[in-house]
């Protein structure tokens, strides 16, 4: 099918596309928010254990107050105590997972003790800080010591729920269209999204949880091809980039109101309520002309067409029909004759013909397998290094997200930034791979982001803002490459596996973002520990890819040699046109999606 035919017709990006566009990404602004919500969801405040009646001193160190209240704020170290005395004269050291009765003090109290003490190990009973955490997940059901890992269970689970419904509704997509998933899994990203804040236990909370990233990964998959197939292909790196900068705005979103709001529940209404309104409209999108055509629907492709050229202000001249090979059309023929009732022996036989070709093609597809990416050591070295892009790609986006709010200073700010950051960084990587090479900007991006790995690690901590920083470069040079890898995949294999290839990257960059945030928790072990993982394997592997091809300018290819080939017989240089041009190498972009 020629269906590009009609935006050299109708247009490329003219005001039907632009206001579908707009709206179908603004609902990925709630992706971004479900994704990055536990940072406030499961946020840890200071807390020990719990304490006796009657307290009238406290003490930590030289801070000193009448209440518990009055020196919490202060309680940093997971390994000291505040010493307590009450009424009756008794003295405690509250620690956070455990409390000692000191035996015979003297009446005065001091912070240090050397006498026998009674130790208590905390069962379900703490005082928490609410000084700036009024309620979190962790405050109500006690997420601590022996649960602590229980609330760090929240994000990888999240990830896992991402990775099912990337796989699920994907290919559900392909069967029963876009815009009945979009449909669906807006409305549940809603509805979860508030159930959520009125789950009864962690148990109800995670599964909640865990279903609503099944339905936000379902809606950013399928929305990336959905303003795909809408776009031309002048505009088509544009529209796919930016995709993920509304991603981005999430990130930024949940940072303010996680700022103005410090109870978990409110707030989780409060960000499900934020792109509600897509609701009201989502019900008039209509469905791709490409799904349209491939499904053999022409009449309201026609349809589609008229609408498209009206809202463009355009005088519709192109026929359904016209976007068929001529292969295709003695079974378009069929069809409507189908639905007109009419039915021709000739046609029959046509159409049995075509579902054998079909067929055919089907049981050639079966045999291709994840096996065929090594089918040489070029091909093998090629598949290695595109995976490992993809891992850290993902690795390192939600660690310096995750992480952003450990840097620091005020953790609102740090994420916030930390999502303002990425809107450039497609702008950035719009511009470069279309002037300057996929290559050239991919292994650039990476070797920045371990370079400011690197740094992170001998800055003096004390130093919040170089610190932020060096942390807002590493994000913005692991989204250029993150952004761009779609692409490059995509033209880096040869037809007949290049779904194949995006599907399995798409994989390891769900295994990247369900390592991360276990990445994120070894910061407790040392802080920097994170930041050295990430730093040097964004450094390695971009190194390795400069070893990649560059496809910038190269036709698509379609059998494994001429993959093989690519990089290799490049005796033949493109012209300037064709170098600077951005149609070219993105013609498949629905078809590798």
């Amino acid at each position: 099918m020629s269906v590009e035919r009609i935006f050299d017709e109708l247009g490329h990006f003219k005001r039907f596309q632009a206001c579908l566009y707009f709206a179908a990404v603004f609902q990925a602004i709630a992706c971004g928010i479900h994704y990055l919500a536990s940072v406030f969801l499961v946020e840890t405040p200071n807390f020990v254990c719990g304490a006796p009646a009657n307290i009238t001193d406290v003490l930590y160190g030289n801070v000193s107050g009448t209440a518990l209240e009055d020196v919490l704020p202060s309680f940093k170290d997971a390994y000291s105590y505040l010493a307590v005395k009450t009424s009756k004269g008794d003295q405690w050291e509250l620690g956070r997972c455990q409390s000692a009765l000191r035996v015979n003090p003297t009446d005065f109290l001091s912070y240090e003790f050397d006498g026998n003490k009674t130790t208590i190990v905390c069962e379900q009973k703490f005082v928490f800080d609410h000084s700036q955490v009024i309620q979190s997940i962790v405050t109500d059901w006690n997420l601590v010591c022996d649960e602590e890992w229980l609330a760090k269970l929240c994000q990888p689970t999240f990830m896992i729920g991402v990775m099912i419904g990337a796989l699920v509704f994907g290919d559900i997509a392909d069967r029963v269209g876009r815009v009945k998933i979009l449909m669906i899994t807006s409305s549940c990203q809603f509805v979860l999204g508030v159930l959520v804040a009125f789950s009864p236990n962690y148990y109800w909370f995670l599964a909640i949880r865990f279903v609503l990233a099944m339905v936000s990964s379902g809606y950013l998959v399928v929305v990336f091809v959905y303003v795909t197939e809408f776009t031309g292909t002048k505009v088509r790196t544009w529209t796919s980039m930016h995709v993920h900068a509304a991603f981005a705005v999430g990130i930024m979103v949940v940072s303010l109101i996680g700022y103005l709001v410090r109870t978990w529940w409110i707030y989780q209404i409060v960000l499900s309520l934020v792109t509600s309104p897509f609701l009201f409209f989502c019900w008039r999108f209509p469905e791709t002309p490409f799904y349209l055509m491939a499904k053999g629907r022409l009449r309201e492709t026609q349809a589609l067409l008229e609408r498209i050229a009206s809202t463009n202000g355009l005088e519709c001249r192109l026929r359904a029909e016209d976007l068929l090979e001529p292969e295709d059309k003695g079974a378009s023929d069929l069809l409507e004759k189908r639905d007109g009732g009419e039915k021709q022996e000739e046609g029959e036989k046509e159409a049995e013909e075509k579902e054998g070709e079909e067929e055919q093609a089907k049981a050639a597809e079966k045999k291709l397998s994840i096996l065929d990416l090594f089918g040489s050591w070029r091909m093998a070295g090629r598949t290695i290094i595109v995976w490992a892009i993809w891992f850290i790609g993902s690795l390192g986006y939600y660690v310096f997200s995750l992480g952003s709010v450990n840097l620091g200073g005020n953790q609102y700010l740090n994420l916030f930034l930390a999502g303002a950051v990425e809107i450039p960084s497609y702008l950035v990587g719009s511009y470069a791979m279309d002037r300057v090479g996929r290559k050239k900007t991919c292994a650039p991006g990476l070797i920045l982001a371990g370079v400011a790995c690197m740094l992170m690690i001998v800055v003096p901590s004390d130093i919040h803002w170089l610190v932020t920083l060096l942390s807002m470069i590493g994000k913005f040079s692991i989204a250029i490459a993150f952004g761009l890898i779609y692409l490059y995949t995509c033209e880096l294999y040869p037809t007949i596996i290049r779904s194949l290839a995006v599907g399995s990257g798409s994989m390891m960059c769900r295994v990247g973002s369900v390592v991360a945030p276990y990445c994120v928790y070894l910061a407790d072990y040392w802080i920097h520990l994170p930041q050295l993982i990430v730093g040097i394997l964004a450094f390695i592997f971009g190194v390795l890819t400069l070893m990649l091809p560059e496809t910038l300018g190269q036709p698509l290819t379609t059998s494994l040699e001429e993959a093989q080939n690519l990089g290799v017989n490049s005796k033949k240089k493109s012209s300037p046109k064709d170098s600077k041009d951005p149609e070219n190498g993105l013609e498949m972009a629905q078809q590798c999606l």
